[in-house]
């Protein structure tokens, strides 16, 4: 209606967009640049201003001007190929958008040669590179080598959150001669762009950037070479101390794999964390303590009951589907690795004068028999039973204080040498089956607000399954923690026995184990997550990772791992050294 009359009031539709609506666009960016106006609140100003341009659309077709008004320059935005993660991504074109930017959105999982060739058949001033996954890393190099070699002179913009402006400084800018900026969050892509872009500014502002990341990668050098590390054998010989023969091994209540399908939301609901919704729109502060905050307080309440409406319709509705698989197997440590035995399963059935008769699984071990003759005499000299597979893990090589341990996850395995069998658990779990078509129904609807949170609250239900299984896990499933009574508080702040490391977090970073787990867990087919080439998972919405039950397990982080523990990991793995060092150049203390 507020369109219309002013569609009235104007001798041109197209007048309307570059008159009133851009106008009150140019005021939401300048307030959002200044921290007086919030995401939450630039998006939503967003979606008016693209509801309104679609009422104007046919009026100006009709007329012909369509594509007359002038911009302050066109992006193009992707999320690199073998990633699916794309909020932080259309966040920024969001932002963009309000600023006068022609923003171009190619989506997720994009291949460097389609980005470059639609760069150049569209004719854009800016290319922006997104990714979320540590192997997206590699991928941006990639684009920035293929930018060079091409004799492309755009700027080149870097932001996800596995993205840093040291990794941008190191790995990307000195592949590409042209302008590359790190951009920290969509508050920052708007003065960057527009600096890049400046008739006057551009060159200084270019010029001052490489100069900077000149300076980093100096500053990094040399901080690596003052870092001390530590032989692969001698960090081996400083694993973590526990007394196994104390160690009382609890036995999970099944072997092998359990699937959950259509998994009930409102009980997935009740483990949600909302500390990192807010993060996702860039109001900073723990819930649910935002609301008290004197400045942000009043737009996250506004936006928590948005996600709650939300939410509820979800659930009520059935939107998304969740489901999990979760398995686990005898196992022991060889090393840095974990061995997992085969074993059998059987029925058993005992007599009941009540009943008629009991059904119970039994699950033997089978004996070595030879076939575990494609192992490594290393894996198989102490070894009682026949091994299924293995999994791999790194050890922490920094150089520590003589009583501080250089850990590996494999420490929190019983070693094979004990005799004691031991278990490891898997799981991988979504709640984005369905989201698809939801998207899809409010971008046709031109609601990014809705198209955001919509995946924000998706992530928020997957990582709130995770703890949801895990719980069960500890009380139920493994049992080694059945009188556990923690509150949503309490399970946040990890305060229960065991963990739950993924493959690509910080305790182990190489994402290529993330196949190994798939297949153990059947993921693909028995909770529907499917990985692509990088190991991100899809839907975007979705966890995975190993089961530790031992009370010392811990979250760490590897840091930086030598030459001879990427060569001895390779061998290991079977695969070249150049292979894992592209895996794990993050984590790399040589340059590859």
């Amino acid at each position: 209606q507020d369109t219309e009359e002013a569609r009235r009031q104007y001798a041109k539709p197209l007048q309307v967009i570059e008159g009133p609506l851009m106008d009150g666009m140019n005021v939401v960016g300048d307030l959002f640049g200044e921290g007086k106006m919030f995401l939450p609140q630039v998006v939503k100003s967003a979606r008016v201003m693209k509801k309104a341009v679609a009422y104007l659309l046919p009026y100006i077709e009709a007329e012909k001007q369509a594509g007359a008004s002038s911009s302050a320059g066109r992006v193009l935005l992707a999320t690199v190929k073998g990633d699916v993660h794309d909020i932080g991504k259309n966040i920024v074109g969001v932002v963009l958008g309000c600023n006068n930017f022609e923003v171009i959105d190619l989506g997720v999982m994009v291949p460097a040669e389609k980005i470059l060739a639609k760069a150049r058949e569209l004719n854009v001033d800016v290319i922006g590179l997104s990714g979320l996954i540590t192997p997206s890393l590699d991928e941006m190099v990639h684009v920035a080598k293929e930018m060079e070699r091409q004799g492309f002179k755009l700027p080149l913009l870097i932001g996800g959150a596995t993205t840093s402006r040291i990794h941008t400084a190191v790995k990307i800018d000195p592949n590409y001669s042209g302008p590359v900026v790190h951009v920290l969050d969509a508050s920052r892509s708007v003065p960057v762009a527009s600096s890049l872009l400046g008739k006057e500014s551009g060159e200084d502002f270019y010029a001052r950037i490489k100069k900077e990341y000149e300076a980093l990668r100096v500053e990094h050098a040399s901080r690596q070479k003052d870092k001390n590390y530590v032989p692969l054998e001698k960090a081996r010989e400083k694993r973590t101390p526990i007394d196994w023969e104390a160690t009382q091994i609890h036995k999970p209540a099944f072997l092998g794999n359990r699937c959950f399908e259509n998994y009930d939301l409102a009980e997935i609901a009740r483990f949600i964390d909302w500390t990192p919704f807010f993060q996702t729109w860039q109001l900073q502060g723990k819930y649910p303590k935002i609301f008290d905050n004197p400045v942000v307080g009043t737009e996250a309440k506004k936006l928590f009951d948005d996600a709650q409406k939300l939410l509820q319709q979800v659930i009520d509705r059935k939107l998304l589907r969740a489901n999990a698989v979760v398995g686990f197997w005898p196992a022991n440590a060889v090393g840095d690795d974990i061995v997992l035995f085969d074993y059998e399963e059987a029925t058993v059935e005992t007599p009941c004068d009540k009943h008629g008769v009991h059904t119970s699984l039994r699950y033997n071990l089978k004996a070595m028999n030879g076939s575990s003759a494609r192992f490594a005499p290393e894996y198989t000299r102490h070894a009682k039973y026949e091994i299924g597979t293995k999994i791999h893990f790194l050890r922490q090589q920094g150089q520590k204080a003589a009583a501080v341990p250089n850990v590996s996850l494999a420490d929190f395995v019983a070693p094979i040498e004990t005799g004691k069998t031991d278990y490891i658990g898997a799981f991988a779990v979504t709640a984005g089956l369905g989201i698809e078509a939801l998207v899809e129904q409010f971008e046709k609807d031109h609601d990014d607000y809705n198209s955001i949170m919509i995946k924000a609250i998706a992530d928020r239900l997957a990582e709130a399954f995770a703890e949801c299984l895990h719980q069960r896990v500890r009380r139920e499933f493994w049992g080694y923690a059945k009188d556990e009574q923690l509150g949503n508080d309490e399970l946040i702040a990890e305060q229960y026995a065991g963990i739950r490391p993924a493959p690509g977090y910080p305790a182990c970073p190489d994402h290529t184990e993330k196949r190994i787990l798939f297949d153990l867990l059947d993921a693909e087919a028995r909770a529907d997550i499917k990985l692509t080439e990088s190991f991100a998972m899809y839907p975007a919405s979705s966890v995975s990772g190993w089961y530790f039950s031992h009370p010392e397990s811990r979250y760490f982080g590897l840091g930086k791992i030598a030459r001879d523990q990427v060569e001895d990991y390779a061998r290991r793995k079977g695969m070249t050294v150049a292979e894992v060092e592209r895996w794990l150049a993050p984590n790399l203390n040589y340059d590859a």
